[in-house]
């Protein structure tokens, strides 16, 4: 057996670029429930960038804007829009994990590091991954804090109930043609990661576009990441639309889990978040292709939830529209009832109903 050279304890936390960080800090509040944490700008000693970190149960969003004009940050916001910058990996050694993976061939974004304050000491490194998304490690056995040295507490009046989100299931990410198999070998020889799922354009595809996928997963499998690319098709694919507003490969959308499907789904929709919407048909057959599940399907039917099996059990699926201006980031809520598969039987369906947004947008 080999061993895993790249040990990851889990997400650590996902850091977005954002023009506003404190009004989207509001909404990912106010929409998604999430907690204010964390805050670090100009009452810490930060003179660069203002950051509010939020959190719901094992999640923990932050959110960073620059200062002033001229900063790499608002560089990035500028060329991509308001996107996932960072996804941070707890590990429990950081050095180690920046000098397996650097020797490897993975690009260095930052040396390793000591941060440190009253509450103890983080380690810190990180390297590049595709398009500009970076991986930070982050090494905390040694610290007792709120979220990291350089933060406060933030304390705030305002606190909406959670919406149930648990967890980081998996980050999708959208490459060029030609540069998924590119990035499978990055994540399977720098970072240690198995291929464990593969779809061609004969299984993500409909009448007029279609995309090649792959999934890899680390050792103990608690951070998977689909690769996505185009794939030739009679109008433009999500992905190559993504690719234009986006500009170049990025993360795509997070999927975040929820123990409670329906109840999530209900309480976001209170909220005002918005997701696709998929045919009635869809559910006039789901019972037939998926067998007996402890769902009611009118109720599913109501929410537009998918549902998919696999040899393992059955998972319960949707997605938002785009959260922000561009067509580029969204979110996936999903329930997994011992599926360990991505819903493969849903991306018909699920593509269908991309393209009629597409279509409302005019980019198909």
């Amino acid at each position: 057996m080999t061993t895993d050279f790249l040990p990851l304890n889990g997400t650590d936390y996902i850091e977005l670029y954002v023009s506003n960080a404190l009004q989207a800090a509001h909404f990912y509040k106010t929409a998604f429930g999430f907690q204010s944490l964390a805050y670090a700008g100009l009452r810490t000693g930060m003179k660069d960038r203002e950051s509010y970190v939020l959190v719901q149960d094992k999640i923990r969003l932050v959110l960073t804007s620059p200062l002033y004009k001229g900063s790499d940050i608002g560089r990035h916001i500028d060329e991509h829009g308001d996107a996932v910058k960072v996804v941070a990996l707890w590990v429990d050694d950081a050095t180690k994990a920046f000098e397996e993976t650097t020797k490897r061939g993975a690009s260095p974004y930052m040396e390793p590091n000591v941060i440190e304050d009253e509450h103890g000491r983080v380690v810190q490194s990180g390297i590049y991954t595709y398009g500009e998304t970076v991986h930070i490690f982050i090494e905390r056995k040694d610290y007792h804090g709120t979220f990291l040295p350089g933060f406060e507490k933030w304390e705030s009046n305002y606190n909406p109930t959670s919406t149930g989100l648990k967890y980081v299931d998996h980050m999708v990410g959208n490459v060029p043609l030609g540069e998924m198999n590119k990035w499978v070998s990055f994540y399977e020889d720098v970072m240690g990661f198995k291929q464990i799922i593969s779809f061609d354009d004969k299984d993500i595809s409909t009448e007029y576009t279609a995309l090649m996928s792959k999934v890899v997963s680390n050792g103990n499998g608690r951070i998977k990441f689909p690769i996505n690319e185009p794939a030739a098709g009679l109008k433009k694919s999500q992905v190559e639309e993504y690719l234009d507003f986006y500009g170049t490969a990025g993360v795509q959308h997070m999927a975040i889990a929820t123990d409670n499907i329906i109840e999530t789904i209900r309480e976001l929709q209170s909220r005002g978040i918005d997701f696709l919407h998929v045919p009635t048909t869809y559910y006039e057959e789901l019972a037939a292709r998926v067998g007996p599940i402890d769902e009611d399907i009118e109720t599913l039917g109501k929410l537009g939830i998918l549902v998919d099996r696999d040899d393992e059990g059955y998972l319960l699926q949707i997605f938002t529209k785009p959260l922000e201006p561009r067509p580029t980031l969204f979110f996936e809520i999903i329930q997994r009832k011992g599926a360990t598969s991505f819903g493969k039987g849903n991306f018909k369906a699920l593509f269908e109903a991309i393209e009629r947004e597409q279509a409302l947008r005019g980019t198909l």
